[in-house]
């Protein structure tokens, strides 16, 4: 089959072409998904997703350009969404990761810890943050748990470039000081 057949049969909810389209394209989404991504695990099950999606959303391809670049297009754009949306998940998991002691960049699932130890953890950050000097916390909060980009820091809090770095860091080395204490006290 063609692409524009197996286009003209996937806008008709034509199962059998949507997995020629899978076992053709399989690979190469998935490559794409892992390049961003740099996980297996999470690039399959993307590449799951995007497939699906493929499927109920045929009718969008406006033809336009070959079936490969369509799905290269919408394999970059979900893992670029993926990443984004992650972001938040990951920075606390290098938290949890700090907490727990754990030196690795394993990731950290909520069914590896309780929802208790979680609310815990969650609460020590919480405070450790705001016994921070106030301008450490205020470029700590807006690049880390905001994602701000130091330059923005920087404009919004009116210093230069070299005072947010400065900042950062010694807000990350207090952290991890306090952190570890109570990690120690607790574990």
């Amino acid at each position: 089959m063609t692409d524009a057949e197996l286009i003209y049969a996937l806008q008709n909810q034509d199962t059998h072409s949507w997995k020629i389209v899978v076992e053709r394209h399989q690979v190469q989404v998935y490559n794409v998904c892992y390049s961003f991504l740099q996980n297996a695990h999470d690039a399959e099950d993307l590449t799951q997703e995007i497939f699906i999606e493929v499927f109920r959303n045929a009718e969008k391809f406006r033809g336009d350009s070959k079936l490969s670049t369509w799905l290269h297009r919408i394999a970059v754009n979900r893992s670029l969404n993926f990443l984004r949306n992650n972001k938040k998940r990951r920075f606390w998991t290098e938290i949890s990761n700090l907490l727990t002691g754990d030196g690795t960049s394993e990731v950290v699932t909520d069914h590896r810890m309780d929802s208790l130890e979680i609310k815990e953890s969650t609460n020590q950050l919480y405070q450790a943050i705001s016994s921070l000097p106030e301008k450490q916390r205020i470029a700590f909060t807006l690049n880390k748990l905001e994602e701000l980009p130091y330059a923005e820091v920087a404009e919004i809090m009116e210093v230069t470039l070299a005072s947010v770095e400065s900042l950062i860091h010694r807000a990350k080395l207090s952290l991890q000081k306090k952190l570890s204490n109570y990690r120690n006290n607790t574990f």
